[in-house]
């Protein structure tokens, strides 16, 4: 498979900076929209917000970021006239605020207001958010004069959200790719190219390291003592400073992340290098050929610690991935495996035999194979220099290693010894699995290997020709490749529906609610029967989006509910942020009971790349017509767990008017909490009075109290 480049688009990640990294960490806060002149509706809330105030996520989007639905009886009016002029003109504001809960139970809020701007320096939203303050005294102390103690407080909130290291107000803006010049990117060409040259450098010492250790490490003097020769030669020194140049290039070079993104962050590629293959190499790179340089005598266990380098290997295990596309390679990576196999098996032969020589044992020296080709050649041992070359040595050690690999060898050259004897046993039984597992089976090796990976370059393939012939432009070329190889990697090429079709319905319905229960999980299907989810479960589809990509465009025909799985997505209706979506936020139309075409109020577009699962609203209706029972409380639910309704007319259908509370007998224990009820605007509500009891300080309740509902907000 090629070098898998990751997700590198460009993307908007000021939600996950600000809401989705600090959800659920008693971060309470709401984000307005500051295009909205006077309303400034909220676009996202956090689930610390939520959970402090009461409200589901769904009943607050498009509220004013205001929160009057927070409003008490003991909240200040002066100061929400402040606020609501810190947000006209687009300043920063904080203050401490009476405000109440859902549950009527009020709580003092630490509230602060900072403006959120585009690269534009234009702003674009506000952050308002609240510290439930409840419960702490406030000691009055000295403080030098100048000194805001509201302001400092109010910082420690923000400090808190965005991170003691992160930039206090973050920009609303599709973010450019932060990268150093001086990185590496992994699937660029000069990368490309240096792994091919550190590939031919690893084959290198494969061949070079076992030979200098067994054939020119030592040499035998005339009093019979070992000596060092042959320094390294300017080909090993090259190597050693290319693996140590490696070394410091792999410090600089990006990476795909497990989420499939690119890093391109120093900090976390150094760490990313530390814990995988830094050992490995560092120890693969040690010179040892250095000693020469300071006059050091090297010997035979010198050399043979170079034999470490061999680890090299490991990493070329690592990246035969990339290599195996290309067919060529393959064939030539599994004929130089074997000769390399080999190389190796003629050195041991040689170090045996010569082993034999210098052990001068009185039984077996001179029948040793070394010895035999010595007298044949006429250069036997006892006479000075004896011992054929070097080079013959080598030649017939590996003429008998191969052979013996590839058959039962032809007798010219033999094993008489022990030490001989064995070692041929085994170089025969390595032979045998090469020659069953690799030659026998070649061709079923390579299918069955390869098989995934042929039918991912198949489709790669038919992807680039289409591209070709079609002549599509470059953007288009990029999004089709990375929505191909991110749903690749995703399901490595498995068709899921494909795959389970043949197995009974009892099982598929249960690998489907494993698959799908992030989403069956919701609120929304809660009282559902274990017999309705399995249905639901076997129409719950996959689907991406990449940064930028509409997912949904206004006027469009709704196809389907969606729930974002990962990612970030902005509502847009005339270039105006309606919402933000997050991970675990539910978007669709709660109008499912007719067979009707649903047109969207609103655009649906990617900020980041984004996992999606969704229910066509098709198969929606089928499975609710059998399980009616449910359907009723579905439809009920769906309209508070939306997090935004795309259903066309939905957001002119609801209009609010307000109730006032009047108290007959006004005491310091009675008082009734503001509230808000919603009418349909074809339909206004006429005048009327409704009695309310009022709670009387001795706990008893009495009927004193009266709201009274008017369209035009008048007391009468």
């Amino acid at each position: 498979m090629p070098v898998m480049r990751g997700l590198i688009a460009p993307q908007n990640t000021f939600l996950d900076t600000i809401a989705t990294r600090f959800d659920g960490t008693h971060s309470n806060f709401v984000l307005g929209n500051a295009q909205v002149q006077s309303l400034y509706p909220i676009v996202y809330c956090s689930d610390g917000f939520c959970e402090l105030t009461g409200f589901a996520r769904g009943e607050l989007m498009q509220k004013s970021c205001m929160c009057h639905f927070l409003y008490g009886s003991e909240t200040s009016d002066p100061l929400t006239s402040q606020m609501q002029k810190a947000l006209d003109e687009q300043r920063e504001f904080k203050t401490e605020i009476i405000l109440y809960k859902k549950s009527g139970s009020k709580f003092r809020c630490l509230l602060d207001i900072v403006p959120i701007k585009n690269e534009k320096s234009e702003v674009v939203m506000f952050l308002v958010s609240h510290k439930d303050e409840t419960g702490l005294e406030i000691r009055p102390i000295s403080r030098p004069a100048g000194f805001n103690m509201e302001r400092r407080r109010s910082r420690a909130v923000l400090y808190h959200v965005l991170g003691a290291n992160a930039n206090p107000i973050p920009e609303y803006k599709v973010a450019d790719i932060q990268k150093s010049r001086f990185l590496l990117l992994h699937y660029g060409a000069f990368k490309a190219g240096w792994d091919w040259l550190i590939l031919l450098a690893t084959f290198y010492v494969a061949v070079t390291v076992p030979y200098n250790v067994c054939f020119t490490a030592v040499e035998i003097r005339e009093d019979g003592a070992s000596a060092a020769r042959n320094p390294p030669s300017v080909s090993d020194i090259l190597v050693e400073i290319l693996f140590i140049i490696d070394i410091v290039l792999n410090f600089r070079t990006t990476f795909v992340s497990t989420s499939g993104q690119v890093v391109y962050d120093a900090r976390c590629i150094c760490i990313h290098y530390v814990t995988s293959w830094l050992f490995v190499d560092l120890i693969a790179a040690l010179p040892f050929d250095l000693l020469y340089a300071f006059n050091i005598s090297v010997n035979f266990g010198v050399h043979l610690l170079k034999t470490v380098r061999l680890l090299r290997l490991l990493r070329l295990l690592q990246k035969l991935d990339r290599y195996s596309q290309y067919s060529a390679v393959v064939l030539t990576l599994l004929m130089s495996t074997f000769a390399l196999l080999g190389h190796w098996m003629a050195c041991v032969w040689y170090l045996i035999g010569r082993s034999e020589i210098e052990n001068n044992s009185p039984t077996s020296w001179d029948i040793g194979w070394l010895h035999e080709l010595a007298k044949r050649l006429g250069t036997p041992y006892f006479l000075a220099p004896g011992g054929p070359s070097v080079r013959s040595s080598y030649v017939t050690s590996l003429y008998f290693a191969l052979s013996s690999l590839t058959s039962v060898g032809f007798g010219n050259v033999s094993a008489n010894t022990d030490s001989e004897k064995i070692f041929s046993i085994c170089t025969m039984l390595i032979g045998a699995l090469m020659h069953a597992v690799v030659f026998g089976n070649v061709t079923a090796i390579i299918q069955r290997m390869y098989s995934r990976r042929s039918l991912y370059h198949t489709r790669t393939k038919d992807l680039k020709d289409f591209i070709r012939v079609h002549r599509l432009p470059k953007a288009l070329e990029q999004r089709m490749m990375e929505c191909f190889q991110t749903t690749w990697s995703v399901n490595n090429g498995i068709d899921v529906s494909e795959l389970l079709k043949d197995f009974p319905d009892e099982l598929r319905a249960d690998i489907a609610m494993h698959l799908n229960n992030e989403l069956l999980q919701l609120p929304l299907f809660e009282s559902a029967s274990r017999g309705c989810l399995r249905s639901l479960s076997l129409i719950i589809k996959t689907s991406f989006c990449a940064p930028g990509e509409f997912l949904i465009r206004q006027g469009d025909a709704l196809q389907a509910i969606y729930f974002v799985c990962s990612g970030s997505m902005e509502v847009l209706k005339d270039n105006t942020v309606l919402a933000i979506l997050g991970r675990g936020d539910l978007i669709g139309s709660d109008c499912l009971t007719q067979e009707e075409v649903i047109k969207t109020n609103a655009c649906v577009k990617a900020l980041t790349y984004c996992d999606l699962q969704y229910i066509s609203l098709k198969g929606l209706r089928e499975v609710l017509c059998l399980y009616s029972d449910y359907a009723q409380k579905f439809i009920t639910e769906i309209q508070h767990d939306l997090t935004y309704n795309l259903r066309e007319g939905h957001s002119t259908e609801v209009r609010e008017w307000p109730i006032f509370a009047l108290s007959i007998h006004q005491s310091p224990a009675t008082y009734l909490n503001l509230s808000r009820t919603s009418f349909s605007p074809a339909h206004p509500p006429a005048c009327h009075v409704v009695y309310k009891d009022v709670l009387r300080p001795d706990g008893m309740c009495s009927p004193s109290g009266i709201l009274i509902r008017h369209p035009n907000n008048l007391l009468t």
